[in-house]
């Protein structure tokens, strides 16, 4: 499988450590307030890569793969939100935590195999400064700060491809006055009162940012691992960062390949909580489903932006119903569709650095030629099986059609059927919409085709699609 290589620039085969064994670190959230789509979309994409390494159908007859992702539980803005809550951050970002993986069941996240947390790593972070100062790679100040010493990393900047010397003039800080140079960033923080501390050998405090980070990928991965993922504004300075302290404890490489998602707009705009544009997971299940978010993700290039509008988020459940009309068809004892190539075409797509896009395309290809083999009476069995296991790899499991008349105007469909002269006093909408469709089937036998398609228009306005079949025909909400 071939991914893009962030640190090279290059897009590069992926050669795991290990044999059969695939391991792979994800930046996590902060949980000081609810994960928003950004956060769910990012983590699908390596949810995703996660699902097709371990398929037994790739290329490689699938790997094991250890998928870590942190959470940073203890933060300047969860400690900002707590005091603004009059609440424990700690408890706040419980709290949080529950929360988003509760949404994250919902969206069929579920390939993670440790979510560590900053709180319960503590011990093991000051070990990590420890080895970066007795390497001298790091400071002490009076205050009980520890910092990182930038320029003791030459090639510091090859991730984000900056010079030092850049750097010095835009980059700034508050603690200017006790570091060595405006550069170094913080590694352990000195306690400030009311803020949650922890005991270490430089006095009470609590991590820096980056060192939980590089310290929790190599306790569970190792040294060097196989990829290190998260959204490309963590490139400059986070990921930069992580790979000087790794280097600066091991000596050796930190991440093989670097990862990096897109961005997500929403209608065009970098979402933020000052244009009042942030759309939280939950909002989004709520609006369109879990399956119509991750077939958003799918239909894009992962590397992005992607922008997400309501405009893109209906035509993915439109689409969605496409999948399952072509699941639910019925099959015939006619000659099969072929599906004998589509495997191949599906696998090499995904292992050209991960082209969920383009692997989409294939199977709404599949799911055209069973429809129109269902309607002209073939076998379709094998083909939705193909269908059904392909969409799996990608995390979509596409459920039956929900027969759901929430979204329809039951008084105007009651004023449909009234023009027609049905009798619907006390029925519902699903048995007017039966009642109109065996309408339109008697037209149809009568050769009465206006009358027919009238039918079909009008219900069309009124958000419901019909589907000819063989045998049958089949209506959904759109």
């Amino acid at each position: 499988m071939k991914i893009t290589n962030t640190l090279t620039g290059q897009i590069e085969e992926l050669k795991p450590s290990q044999k059969g064994v695939v391991n792979i670190y994800v930046c996590g959230v902060t949980p000081y307030a609810d994960a928003h789509v950004g956060h769910a979309m990012s983590l699908m994409v390596y949810d995703i890569l996660v699902r097709y390494l371990r398929w037994t159908g790739n290329k490689a007859g699938g790997y094991k793969v250890n998928f870590v992702s942190n959470y940073t539980d203890i933060d300047d803005k969860l400690i900002e939100k707590g005091l603004s809550l009059n609440k424990d951050p700690i408890q706040l970002a419980e709290d949080q935590i529950i929360k988003w993986e509760d949404e994250q069941k919902i969206l069929k996240i579920d390939s993670l195999t440790r979510r560590p947390r900053v709180t319960e790593e503590i011990e093991a972070i000051c070990q990590t400064i420890q080895k970066i100062l007795d390497n001298g790679f790091g400071y002490i100040t009076s205050t009980g700060n520890v910092y990182f010493r930038v320029r003791s990393q030459p090639n510091y900047g090859k991730l984000s491809r900056r010079s030092i010397d850049d750097l010095q003039t835009d980059t700034t800080s508050e603690d200017e006055v006790e570091k060595e140079s405006p550069l170094d960033f913080a590694l352990w923080k000195a306690k400030k009162q009311g803020e949650p501390s922890w005991d270490s050998r430089w006095g009470q405090g609590r991590p820096g940012w980056h060192i939980e980070c590089s310290t929790m990928a190599q306790k569970y991965l190792g040294d060097t691992f196989d990829i290190h993922g998260g959204g490309v504004d963590l490139i400059f300075p986070h990921h930069e960062n992580e790979i000087a302290q790794a280097e600066a404890v091991s000596g050796k490489s930190f991440a093989n390949i670097w990862m990096h998602n897109g961005m997500v707009l929403y209608q065009g705009e970098k979402m933020s909580k000052s244009l009042g544009n942030v759309v939280s997971v939950a909002e989004a299940i709520d609006r369109w489903g879990s399956d119509a978010l991750r077939l958003f993700v799918l239909n894009s290039y992962y590397r992005g932006p992607n922008n997400l509008t309501d405009d893109a988020m209906a035509g993915s459940v439109k689409a969605l119903d496409r999948l399952r009309r072509a699941l639910e068809t019925p099959s015939f004892s006619g000659k099969k569709v072929e599906v004998e190539t589509v495997r191949e075409q599906f696998i090499e797509v995904m292992e050209d650095d991960l082209s969920t896009a383009k692997a989409l395309a294939i199977l709404f290809d599949l799911a055209r030629d069973i429809n129109r083999g269902s309607n002209e009476g073939y076998d379709i069995t094998e083909a939705q099986e193909v269908l059904r296991e392909l969409l799996a790899v990608l995390g979509l499991e596409v459920l039956a059609s929900r027969v759901s008349t929430e979204d329809i105007d039951h008084v105007s469909l009651v004023e449909l059927a009234q023009v027609y002269r049905l009798k619907v006093e006390g029925c519902s909408s699903e048995d007017i919409i039966v009642a109109l469709i065996e309408l339109r089937s008697e037209a149809r036998k009568d050769l009465n085709y206006n009358l027919a398609d009238e039918i079909r228009s009008q219900l069309q306005l009124r958000n419901i699609e019909l589907e000819d079949a063989l045998q049958e025909t089949k209506w959904s909400v759109i």
